[in-house]
């Protein structure tokens, strides 16, 4: 399997790459690439700025289609992804459990997504997508429909129940992203307000 990272956001309401942010004395960048290693075949990072990343060993692409979000993300980054499945998250989730992405990769086998589903909804940026969504994706981008969930009726889904999540995420802080200097407070609190 591969892991893809998202890391093309403009990053205006951070004001800073939310990727180099430290969360407990970290990057999350580095939290989320060491993860990834002990996972993945092979990482896949899609960005529009592939010189922040040049430090890093890993495939580094930019979007194939311009300006179409987190979907031309997804897409980007299973159009160059050499194996079939592939789980994506994006750079700023800094508490990312391995044991629950491990749990996921094992229910891929027969299915184009695996998402956890949550009471807000799917969770879509922490997913597991097969390559066979690459002509459903592609649609939804051409007709530029780019909210994520779009393609799902055309993909076989397996939604990851609460009941499956919850015993690998306690504290309900393991889909939590920073977007705002007030989240990055949260997420030095362990994400628990």
């Amino acid at each position: 399997m591969t892991g893809i990272i998202l890391s093309g956001g403009r990053n205006t309401r951070m004001g800073e790459n939310k990727a180099f942010i430290r969360v407990g004395g970290e990057r999350i960048i580095d939290r989320t690439i060491r993860i990834f290693r002990e996972l993945f075949e092979e990482i896949v990072l899609v960005t529009n700025d592939p010189l922040a990343y040049l430090e890093f060993d890993l495939t580094i692409v930019t979007d194939i289609v311009k300006g179409k979000g987190a979907l031309g993300g997804i897409y980007t980054g299973l159009f160059h992804a050499s194996c079939e499945h592939a789980f994506v998250c994006p750079c700023d989730m800094p508490f990312l459990n391995a044991d629950f992405i491990r749990c996921m990769q094992e229910r891929a086998q027969g299915y184009d997504a695996v998402v956890p589903v949550q009471p807000a909804g799917f969770q879509p940026l922490h997913a597991i997508y097969s390559r066979r969504c690459l002509p459903a994706i592609k649609k939804c981008i051409d007709e530029d429909r780019l909210k994520i969930t779009g393609f799902y009726k055309k993909v076989r889904v397996l939604e990851i129940t609460p009941e499956v999540t919850a015993p690998f995420d306690p504290e309900g802080r393991m889909f939590f992203n920073i977007n705002t200097p007030g989240d990055l407070e949260e997420a030095a609190d362990g994400g628990n307000r």
